[in-house]
């Protein structure tokens, strides 16, 4: 009997590839909605975070760390800084910060959330006893957004250590309507599966598969339950079961040419080689780049060959030799386009970005000359996280290249600042020249004596005003020109009226005495602190004199030390970037190399199948091809 092509592969393909949730973003600061944002740069970082802007948001968070403006947030701020490290694959800078997070005794909520990503660093990395420790210290105060993450981190490291009861007793408290709770299930009913708890396994895939799919995400999961149920079944030689379950796979999912090629073997295995064909027939027609198509297309005349009808398997055979020899020269032509760079630079220009971003996707594909081919291709996770290095470097080169222009500038700036600073000076050193401060002082010495003298004597004179020492010295002129006045009635009458007047003025200088003494008082005080400010200020002058130009130097030396670094690390950048370029095509050739060793190893059956076929035609009579169902 013919051999099954690379069943038996398919089947533990199936199987093994256990669903993950989508990725989830990194930390977002806790309670922000609840708590104000009291630093105003720490809001700026997280304006940067929730606009997708994460390489700047980043940079701004570190550079506000570094100049101590993100209190009282800087526990939080860590926290956020840590999780965009570990978004872009630093884990041990990532690490660090939470281990030092939870070294000096953070709030029980910062505290939390850090043993938590701490765990998931280590669980990332293959750390599973550490990452255990870590989950193990996690309290109460986790917020809830992060409760299922953590059930599902900590079941995983379960099903690690082989304890898949105890995984499916924690899972059972994910809420199973969640998808992140589908696909932990998932993930455990195929890992009991491969582990030998069939049974346990299975139950669990098909209640996932029995269950109502609300929206496309879980409805695709539901398929792939159904499928890997399928293909568990066919390993396990239950024809029947694999059919009732791979049926309940959509006909237009990504995983229905699967799904039909394991509905035709489970029908061959039931030996009845005519309801096989009616789904390899169906899958024949459908895009020849999948795996399970050209499997389809040595399965056919294999079916036909069971019935006996030789000439229309030979026929089949010769034909499916012919398709893969086509495949194998579109394979060669994609092969060639990568190589070209046409895949990676069009993958570029039909997909920008504003920035690097850890959750960036693929949304247009480049035109390529079978660009079906790329299915494969741009499904594996290698491929993916490569590509995304690729441009991440990209990004930095084109931003290193960016501040090296802005250093330029700031190099202008200087230079217009030390212009400024030259000409500004000797206007400033005349000024401070022309304002004897000394003489100043001295003068003020001397109103302040008076004023304490007038203070201390009580002397309402003292503080009269111009007017009123103008009445004074007409009223002491008149006074003195009495004095040689022979006594008359006349004179008499002067004096009178000279004495009220006298009287009158000293009354209303005595009783606008204290509020004049305040005044003068209060004025004194205004000439202290204007001296004060008038010496700090020359201080200033004297000191900017010395400082300014030492702060131009410093300015100048960080701005050549910035460019050196810049101009050193541009031509790193830009090789590293030329061989992640040459990574991520060589990832995209191996994979169109694996379909065409796939093609190689169909044809080469194929081949062998067309020899069985002319030697049962030479040793037993042919079923004439009439009998042979119809396609």
């Amino acid at each position: 009997m013919f051999v099954r092509p690379l069943l038996a592969a398919a089947a533990l393909a199936a199987c093994a590839a256990a669903g993950a949730a989508p990725p989830k973003p990194w930390p977002v600061p806790a309670n922000e909605a609840a708590r104000p944002v009291e630093a105003p740069h720490y809001g700026d970082a997280l304006f940067h975070f929730f606009q997708d802007r994460y390489f700047t948001s980043i940079t701004t968070l570190m550079a506000s760390q570094h100049f101590q403006r993100i209190a009282p947030h800087d526990d939080e701020a860590e926290v956020l800084r840590g999780g965009m490290l570990l978004s872009y694959g630093l884990h041990k800078e990532a690490g660090e910060i939470f281990a030092r997070l939870i070294d000096k005794g953070a709030a029980p909520p910062v505290r939390d959330r850090a043993w938590f990503y701490l765990a998931k660093i280590r669980y990332q990395r293959g750390f599973l006893a550490e990452a255990d420790d870590a989950v193990a210290r996690i309290g109460a105060d986790l917020p809830k957004s992060l409760e299922e993450d953590r059930l599902l981190l900590q079941s995983n490291l379960m099903m690690a250590r082989g304890d898949y009861a105890g995984a499916a007793a924690l899972l059972e408290g994910v809420d199973k309507q969640s998808p992140l709770g589908q696909y932990a299930r998932y993930n455990l009913g195929v890992a009991q599966v491969k582990s030998g708890e069939v049974d346990k396994g299975v139950k669990l895939l098909e209640q996932i598969g029995l269950t109502p799919a609300p929206d496309e995400e879980m409805r695709a999961l539901r398929d792939k339950a159904n499928l890997a149920l399928g293909f568990a079944a066919l390993q396990a030689a239950k024809p029947d079961e694999a059919r009732q379950s791979l049926q309940r796979v959509r006909m237009q999912g990504m995983l229905s040419n699967k799904a039909l090629l394991g509905f035709g073997w489970a029908a061959a295995e039931l030996k009845d080689p005519k309801q096989a064909l009616v789904p390899w027939l169906e899958l024949a027609q459908r895009d020849a780049s999948d795996a399970a198509v050209l499997e389809a297309r040595i399965a056919i005349p294999y079916a036909y060959a069971e019935l006996g009808a030789y000439g229309e398997a030979t026929e089949q055979y010769n034909g499916a030799i012919a398709a893969y020899e086509a495949e194998g020269g579109r394979l060669e032509e994609s092969i060639a386009a990568i190589r070209s760079g046409t895949l990676i630079e069009g993958l570029i220009e039909r997909n920008p970005g504003e920035e690097m971003g850890w959750f960036w996707s693929i949304r247009e594909l480049p035109q390529m000359p079978h660009a079906s081919h790329l299915t494969q291709v741009m499904a594996g996770h290698e491929f993916q996280e490569a590509f995304k290095n690729y441009r991440d470097l990209r990004f930095l080169d084109r931003n290193l290249k960016d501040w090296e222009d802005k250093l330029g500038v700031f190099g202008d700036m200087l230079d217009n600042r030390r212009r400024a600073y030259a000409e500004r000076l000797p206007a400033v050193q005349a000024q401070a020249r022309a304002v004897n401060l000394k003489a100043l002082a001295e003068r003020r010495d001397a109103v302040a004596g008076e004023v304490e003298r007038a203070v201390r004597e009580q002397d309402p004179q003292a503080f009269a005003n111009a007017k009123d020492r103008e009445l004074l010295a007409v009223v002491d002129a008149v006074k003195k020109g009495l004095a040689d006045v022979s006594d008359d009635s006349e004179a008499e009458r002067i004096r009178e009226r000279t004495r009220l007047v006298s009287g009158a003025l000293t009354w209303r200088l005595a009783q606008e005495y204290p509020a004049r003494a305040w005044e003068a008082r209060k004025d004194m005080k205004t000439i202290d602190a204007e001296l004060a400010q008038a010496r700090e200020r020359e201080a200033a002058v004297a000191r900017a004199q010395v400082e300014e130009p030492a702060r131009h130097e410093a300015f100048a030396r960080r701005i050549a030390e910035l460019a050196a670094r810049i101009k050193g690390l541009i031509p790193r950048v830009a090789a590293l970037s030329e061989d992640q370029r040459k990574e991520v095509q060589e990832i995209a050739v191996a994979e169109l190399n694996r379909q065409k060793e796939r093609l190689a190893t169909y044809s080469q059956q194929a081949r062998f199948a067309v020899a069985q076929m002319y030697d049962r035609a030479t040793s037993a009579p042919q079923k004439k091809d009439s009998d042979a169902p119809a396609q």
